[in-house]
Order: C-alpha cells, then structure tokens, then sequence
C-alpha cells in the first residue's frame, strides 16, 4: 500500500509545537529554584521537549497542510505534547506508592501518564491523594494547572499562530476544536484571529487570577493567596478543574466559590461572543439561540438540583449554602470544569442523577469545553422537534434554524452520527470498566463504572463514589487506567480526527 499523506509535515509541524512547550516549563522550573526544591524535573522536561520537537522539525515534508495531514497534526499534537508534559510527574513520582521505587513501578508511570494525560485534554481526573497534594511541591503543583491551561485553548492557538500562512490549515485546526467556522470571521487573517483569542484567553484569566487575588486582600478569603489566586484563574477560566487543594474549591470560603462561578460560564462560553462583548456588541450573546439555551441549562438545572438538596431532611446547610452548592456543582459538571464545593457523593439520588446528566451535556462551542457541547444538543433537539411535526404533516417543508441560519441536512446528519457515537463509545468503556474491576478482584459498582466512563471520555473529571470530588482514580485497576488515558485523548479531539487515523482509505488516495 503506498502511503498517501505527507506524514512527514505532520510530524515537523506537531515538533514545532512541542517545542515551545520549553516556555511554560520555564514557570514551574523558576518557582522550584524560588523554594529551593528540586529543578531536575523540568530542566529534563524542557531538554527532552526542545530536543524532541527539534528532531519532529527535521521531518520537512510539503509546506501545504492539507486535510489529512491536519487531522494527523491534531492527534499527534495532543498525544505527544500530553507524554512529553508527563516527565516532571515521572521523574518526582507523582502517584507512585514510593517515589524511590517509581521508576521500577509500571502503576506509577501509568499514573504519571494518567495525570499528564487528564491535564492537557482539562479533564481534571486525578490519581492523587491528600497526601500527595500535602507532599508536593509548589512547582509540580503549579505544572499541573499550567498543564490545563494550555490544554484550554493554548495549543491550538499556539499551533495556529505558528500556521498563520497556511490558511486552509489553520482554519482546520481550529474547527476541529471549536466545531464552529465563525471564528475565521473575527478578522481575514488567521495570524489576527489567533492574537484575537489569545488576547481573551490571557485576560479573562488575569481578571480571575486578580478577583481571587483581591478577595484575599480584602480579607474575605485568607487561604487564596497568590499561588493559589494564579494556580485557580488557570483551570477555571480553561475548565479545567485541577486544583491545589485536595478538597478543591471546597477549601476555600463561600465568597471564593461564588467568585468562581462566572469564570467557569465564562470560559465555556463561545470565545466569539466574549470578542462581541469586547467591541460594545452587549445584545450578540442574546441573539445567539446557543448562548439562550446554555444560559437556560445552566439555571434550570442548577435550580431544580438545589430544591432538591433543599428539600432533603439530612441536608441542613441553611438556605445560602444550599443554593451555592446545588448551581456550583451544576456548572462544575455542565461546563465540564470539575471542580467541586463539596463532596456531593452524599447527596440524594435525585441530586447526583441530575448532575450525571449534566456530563453529557458541555458548554458552548468555540469554547474550553468538553463533552458534547450545547449547540449539538440544540440542533439535535430542533431536528428531533421537526421529525414530529413533519410526522403530523408529511408534505410540509420545515428547515432546521439557529437565528437566521438554515442549518443544511448534512451538518444534521454529523450531528446525529456523532451522538452515538459518542454514546456508543462511553457504552463500551462501561463494560470494559466492569469486566476488568472483576478481572482485578476490584469493587466497582455499575454507578460507578458509568459515571467514571463518562466523566473520563467526556472530560469532566470527578466522578461519584471511589472516583468522586474528594477521592481519585488510583483505587482502579491499572489497566482501566491506561485505557482511560487513550479515552481522554480521544474524547478531548472530538473523536474523528483519531478514528479517521484507524481508516485505510485515510492513508490511500
């Protein structure tokens, strides 16, 4: 079979990439010097990385990026730059039972590999404990949430401003991650566009590093300090939702969960829209039907989860908590951000039903979000709501609208194709999840198994019960982990650009 995509500029653009991942690496490596622990980690890092995205670089292959050729970008991009970032977490043992025997200890790399992994795609999963956060240094701590950062939107911005003269290239990497073509019209260049949001990206979380900051200077959060301000504006403005604190934002005051809130709906929102807002266009978000229905989502289900809790007898945290809990968590999970506020393992059934539910659903398009996203949500929904009326009138003509766009019948069909599959695969990493707990000798229940399949394949983060908001994944067997690690990659690149690797018509003509 004669390969037929350039493969070689595939590799030499996802080296160019990698290798300035050298310049986040300098952050943690400085505050290691500041507190005089161990820089070895990230000088290792940063050597492995300039050197291996050197020797990718070397790989010159035609300059066009055409289809293909993007698709294997994008894949090899979040793969390599996700194990490359791995090595700080290797080589100080993070996860491992002993960090003197980590090097012999397959489950420790596993770990590593499953916290670098869940960093990049901003899944928020964790093997560590409340030990491990407690023995840690500042500098590993500071790379996970850098990690998470980047994985946001950072990558493909990087790798976008990098492509500025490939235009079709460009434009491709980006809709493979946004799944929304309208971000090429901020402005006719690309190079622009991607200045455009990374402009919004680095103030949005200034702004949040500085009202986490300022809360702390007012004297109303006394644990958020400067760390702690940078190290939350980072995963909450990316969805992210690793934090510091092995009780995530639980540790902190209420008014520090409340401050939190908007930059969690903030981040996953459509990155268009926060660029209208920017120009004085204040009425674009209400006309966008997206915006509207994940506005609606966000309050009816947060409202619906705290008159639950409310109306539980075993909960009686008054009426301010109930509510701060109830819509926090519901934005945790709906915009795919994982943090927590406390441990809802203890809520009703009815409660933690709901926020299952909340998984499948993600923020808004052209946003840091994973999951689904609204706007398939909303065209599926339009499209299922047609079926019955045409059902009732089979010669009516009824188009499928967002605004005043037309939504053409081929995009309908991806929409529909690629709900189940996704729904397909988070099936089967179920079963998988349970038939190997049992192989493992390991308690796993159903509940468990679905709720960490999905919070896994669809980069929420916590789950419920062994792998809820204050426990982690360790307690699973390595094997399921390692399978999860692949999962999040998948499911942070939006599925094809891997499956369409694993297609032989993909490397033929």
């Amino acid at each position: 079979m004669r390969i037929r995509v350039d493969w070689r500029s595939s590799c030499s653009l996802t080296g160019t990439v990698l290798k300035w991942l050298s310049v986040p690496l300098a952050a943690p490596l400085v505050l290691a010097l500041l507190d005089a622990e161990d820089p070895v980690p990230f000088v290792v890092a940063i050597i492995a990385t300039v050197a291996i995205g050197i020797g990718l670089e070397g790989l010159r292959g035609d300059p066009t990026l055409g289809q293909r050729e993007a698709f294997l970008m994008v894949s090899l991009t979040w793969l390599t730059v996700a194990l490359v970032g791995t090595i700080p977490f290797v080589l100080v043992g993070l996860g491992a039972p002993s960090a003197s025997a980590f090097a012999f200890s397959v489950d420790g790399v596993v770990n590593a590999a499953f916290e670098g992994m869940s960093g990049l795609t901003t899944t928020g999963a964790t093997v560590m404990s409340g030990w491990d956060f407690a023995n840690q240094s500042r500098a590993i701590l500071l790379w996970r949430q850098l990690l998470q950062w980047l994985g946001g939107l950072g990558i493909l911005i990087v790798a976008i401003g990098l492509l500025s003269n490939l235009l079709v290239g460009g434009a491709q990497l980006m809709e493979t991650e946004t799944q929304t073509k309208s971000v090429q019209k901020l402005r006719p260049r690309l190079d622009e566009t991607a200045r455009l949001i990374w402009g919004l990206y680095v103030g949005l979380t200034a702004l949040a590093a500085g009202t986490f900051y300022g809360l702390h200077l007012l004297g109303l959060a006394p644990n958020m300090d400067l760390f702690n301000a940078v190290s939350h504006a980072l995963t909450s403005v990316a969805t992210a939702g690793f934090s510091p604190e092995g009780e995530s934002v639980g540790a902190f005051e209420p008014v520090v969960q409340w401050a939190v809130i908007p930059f969690m709906v903030l981040g996953a929102t459509n990155f268009v829209l926060l660029y209208a807002l920017t120009q004085g266009e204040w009425r674009r978000p209400l006309e966008s039907a997206e915006f509207r229905f994940y506005i609606g989502l966000l309050t009816s289900i947060g409202a619906l989860v705290a008159t639950i809790l409310w109306l539980d007898p075993t909960i009686d945290d008054g009426l301010e908590a109930t509510v701060r809990h109830g819509l926090f968590n519901v934005v945790s999970m709906l915009t795919t951000t994982g943090y927590a506020s406390t441990d809802f393992n203890y809520w009703s059934a009815g409660a933690t039903q709901l926020l299952f539910f909340c998984m499948f659903l993600g923020g808004m398009a052209g946003s840091t979000t994973c999951s689904i996203k609204t706007l398939r949500w909303l065209v599926a929904l339009k499209a299922f709501r047609r079926s019955l009326f045409t059902a009732i009138h089979p010669q009516a003509v009824r188009p499928v609208r967002l605004g005043d766009d037309v939504v053409d019948e081929e995009t309908i069909g991806d929409i529909f194709a690629y709900l189940m599959l996704a729904i397909g695969i988070f099936a089967l990493l179920t079963v998988f999840v349970v038939v190997d707990a049992v192989r493992a000798g390991t308690a796993v229940s159903e509940f468990e198994a679905l709720s960490a399949s999905a919070s896994i394949f669809l980069n929420i983060g916590p789950a419920f019960g062994m792998a809820g908001p204050m426990d982690n994944y360790a307690g699973f067997p390595t094997t399921t982990r390692t399978v999860m690690i692949v999962m999040m990659w998948i499911g942070r690149i939006e599925i094809v650009p891997v499956l369409v690797l694993l297609t032989p018509a993909f490397w033929r003509s």
